[in-house]
């Protein structure tokens, strides 16, 4: 599942309602036409939000989704310390657990995500996306990716 995120990464509540919309737009033209899908979840950078943030994205037909658990790769965590953080995580057992992970980093790809998704099965957590999650599509609509010739 591909949710969007915008554009340029900005701080959406310091934007107006025409700057978060081509925030989102730029981004959401991106995923159609490389993908063929159009987002039904968009997730703030840095968590950040405000009601015209969620106005705007509402009037885009896309729920905002936020994490309640933040692995810390951004951050600079090492991968032994977000690994400490899942095996942490696991043994409280919260009822549900939305993670942020920076899949962009080789670390966290390939040495944390492995780990966070060992120890989370363990613990007897069951895996799913977000639109599973809340019982949502994932996309507002599905289309045909293009070719390769469409750059951003």
């Amino acid at each position: 599942m591909v949710a969007s995120h915008t554009w340029d990464h900005p701080h959406l509540t310091t934007l107006t309602k025409d700057q978060i919309n081509t925030e989102m737009s730029l981004v959401e033209q991106a995923l159609e036409r490389i993908l063929g899908v159009k987002p039904a979840f968009m997730r703030p950078p840095y968590g950040e939000y405000n009601d015209l943030v969620r106005q705007v994205a509402a009037q885009r037909g896309q729920k905002l989704v936020t994490w309640d658990f933040d692995s810390g790769d951004s951050v600079g965590k090492t991968a032994a310390q977000s690994n400490a953080a899942y095996d942490a995580l696991a043994k409280k057992h919260p009822k549900t657990v939305l993670a942020l992970n920076h899949e962009v980093y080789k670390t966290t790809a390939y040495t944390v995500v492995p780990h966070a998704i060992k120890t989370l099965q363990k613990a007897g957590y069951k895996l799913v996306t977000v639109a599973e999650c809340m019982g949502m599509q994932p996309y507002q609509s599905v289309g045909k990716p293009q070719t390769g010739s469409w750059t951003c």
